[in-house]
């Protein structure tokens, strides 16, 4: 049984931060957060994504109010970190950290009935279970929960409070694709009730399904903010051909499937594929290239006839739908695997 939360004043925005920056010290400096600005409005499913190392735990955290900015401004519900707002704060918000770690030899109804009494108000542990599933591991100790289990749990630990705003910071890592629906099913309930989430991820197809705007952050900027679909569609095509070229090509490698893609190569190709029918764009990976397209029934013929007018032969060739992955690559240059291996030191 719910009880009636205080009325708290009409914002506009559930976090706003303007010039966020947070250094660590050290004999070299790592501006973790670079400058970055952010605006989520009230009741949308938002999503920070980027690799580990661009910055977004760190904003996460200092919205969050465990970590001290640097310099700029932090707003969330309408209100400010250390200046003698902060229980209000916490009272309104609830977070799922990136690695939650819960006493072990507690069973599921008393971790929960431990988080509640942190709250004036909110759903009672046994409304919590069943809204994530846990009712059967009531008295089940948290030791003997699965992975997706655990998780769920966490995720209860920050609805008990009954939050106007939800952070979940990479709520799904390592999670089996079952538990991972499962957690999405319960952040879609959470927003149907008017409520906030800022979620942090790096799987592209989590954001694309849940999220209302997205921002990709990179290097702890902010260099994209949109829809999922505005996003992709910035792109120019929606699908994207791949495609690689035969050993024996001219410009191939000698002993390699396929030709690595050299800068030389790459301008060559790009020259040949000129006005090619509804492509956008080209860009390369190591050993393929990615041509954005509107129409592929259209771009595919176009592109064959093309490449065999060039006398170049292909080692492969597919094609899918564009997505917010495609995306990040154009932005940075990178995928977020490989941007996530440049991480050294304390960012994250």
């Amino acid at each position: 049984m719910r009880v009636s939360r205080p009325a708290y004043p009409v914002v506009t925005y559930a976090i706003r931060c303007e010039s966020l920056y947070k250094r660590y010290p050290g004999r070299v400096p790592v501006d973790a957060v670079n400058g970055l600005n952010l605006q989520v409005e009230i009741g949308e499913c938002f999503g920070l994504l980027g690799p580990n190392g661009a910055g977004k735990t760190t904003t996460i955290e200092i919205c969050e109010g465990l970590l001290p900015a640097t310099s700029g401004v932090v707003e969330i519900l309408g209100r400010r970190w250390g200046q003698g707002e902060d229980a209000e704060i916490r009272e309104r918000i609830g977070i799922s950290l990136q690695e939650t770690r819960l006493p072990e030899k507690l069973s599921v109804l008393e971790i929960l009935r431990l988080f509640r009494s942190f709250y004036r108000t909110g759903p009672s542990p046994e409304d919590v279970m069943r809204l994530v599933s846990l009712e059967e591991k009531a008295e089940s100790w948290n030791e003997k929960l699965s992975g997706g289990q655990k998780q769920r749990l966490a995720v209860a630990t920050a609805l008990v409070g009954d939050p106007e705003l939800l952070f979940l910071d990479e709520p799904t890592t390592g999670l089996d694709p079952q538990s991972r629906r499962q957690l999405w099913e319960i952040i879609r309930r959470f927003r149907e009730q008017g409520r906030t989430v800022l979620l942090t991820t790096h799987y592209m197809d989590e954001a694309e399904r849940l999220c209302d705007r997205v921002a990709v952050v990179d290097h702890g900027r902010v260099i994209a903010c949109d829809t999922p679909r505005r996003l992709i569609a910035g792109l120019g095509g929606e699908h994207v051909i791949e495609f690689s070229l035969a050993a024996h090509d001219p410009s191939a490698e000698n002993g390699s499937a396929a030709a690595r893609i050299g800068e030389e190569m790459f301008a060559v190709v790009r020259e040949e594929l000129t006005d090619i029918a509804t492509a956008a764009n080209l860009r390369r990976e190591a050993d393929h290239f990615c041509l954005s397209v509107d129409e592929p029934h259209l771009a595919l013929p176009a592109l064959l006839s093309r490449l065999s007018d060039r006398g170049r032969r292909l080692a492969s060739l597919s094609t899918r739908h564009a997505s917010l992955e495609d995306v990040f690559v154009s932005l940075t240059g990178r995928h977020l695997t490989a941007a996530a291996e440049e991480v050294v030191g304390d960012q994250r």
